[in-house]
């Protein structure tokens, strides 16, 4: 073989599609464990419009790998270790659940959460400024919000002198939750009766208790459970005349009456950010902790209508958004 031939035969072996794809660098994979399903949430599109603005889109130059408990948070720990077998670039996490899972699955692929909790409380984090390890995210209020929440429901009903609280037991910050809401009742005069559901029929079975302790009104506590189960809450609470109050704005979309909370959108654009960042190559310890402090109050007139209460005027005046 001369020279020319030699030459013709290596330049076709480089073109050879296996070849060819192993020069291609390989697209980097995404992936998002949620403690719920992400289509019944705000996160998702947030979370890709985040991504987005780092430059990396969805099926143009990064894949998303979903995994998603459906609400049954003990299956998280599998489906995190699923993601790291599957060697994802990166994972990011909705809710306390799936961040603890990611953790305990992985020390070496970086995470970024989402989370209406403190992550050094939780042990995700050494600290907001200095996260260490292969940890970072946002944090968004959520707990030390439900003083405020409690005071906005007595004002929108001040005749409720009895007052419900849903709770999702699975939550880490149940405890302190009830124990936050208790503390505010005592200060308003009101009576406080917990209700914890961490399933749809539980969802059910405690509106029928509800109904049976003829309370006055409804607080809704933040959990990405009850979260994408929205509809179903915001249905019951309208089936059984129960005025009630939320801590996303998401509800009030939904048809609830009253929101006070933060921005999940926000939240999770910053997760898609950050997300973005460490495939450019930051690592996360030398992302801070970013703290969302965008709160949002909407009322929603119909569902106040439909309940017949009259919103005070001092109480439009605040909201952020209302919704006729």
């Amino acid at each position: 073989m001369n020279r020319r031939d030699l030459f013709m035969a290596l330049a076709g072996t480089a073109l050879l599609p296996g070849t060819l794809r192993a020069q291609q660098k390989a697209m980097p994979v995404v992936g998002f464990l949620s403690s719920t399903s992400p289509d019944t949430t705000p996160f998702d599109a947030a979370f890709r419009q985040g991504l987005s603005e780092t430059g990396y889109v969805e099926g143009r130059n990064v894949a998303i790998e979903y995994r998603s408990a459906e609400g049954h948070y003990d299956r998280l720990p599998a489906l995190a270790a699923d993601l790291v077998g599957h060697k994802v670039d990166v994972i990011a996490t909705s809710g306390p659940p799936a961040a603890l899972a990611a953790k305990t699955a992985t020390s070496t692929i970086p995470i970024v959460f989402g989370i209406g909790s403190d992550p050094v409380a939780l042990g995700l984090v050494a600290g907001l400024a200095r996260p260490g390890g292969n940890l970072t995210g946002v944090s968004f209020l959520t707990v030390d919000l439900l003083p405020k929440v409690l005071e906005l429901l007595s004002e929108l009903v001040p005749q409720a002198g009895v007052i419900a609280v849903l709770v999702n037991p699975e939550n880490q910050n149940t405890q302190r939750n009830i124990a936050d809401l208790q503390e505010a009742s005592r200060a308003k005069a009101r009576q406080l009766h917990i209700l914890k559901a961490s399933t749809e029929r539980d969802i059910d079975a405690a509106f029928a208790t509800l109904v049976e302790l003829h309370t006055g009104a409804l607080v809704v506590v933040g959990d990405p459970f009850f979260t994408s189960r929205r509809e179903q809450l915001v249905v019951l609470a309208s089936r059984h005349a129960v005025p009630a109050i939320y801590t996303f704005r998401e509800y009030a979309a939904s048809g609830g009456l009253i929101s006070y909370g933060a921005s999940l959108p926000a939240a999770f654009r910053q997760v898609g950010v950050y997300a973005g960042k460490i495939l450019k190559g930051e690592k996360p310890a030398d992302l801070p902790v970013h703290q969302s402090t965008r709160i949002e109050l909407v009322i929603n007139l119909k569902a106040a209508k439909s309940l017949g209460l009259s919103v005070p005027q001092s109480l439009l005046a605040r909201a952020d958004e209302v919704i006729e």
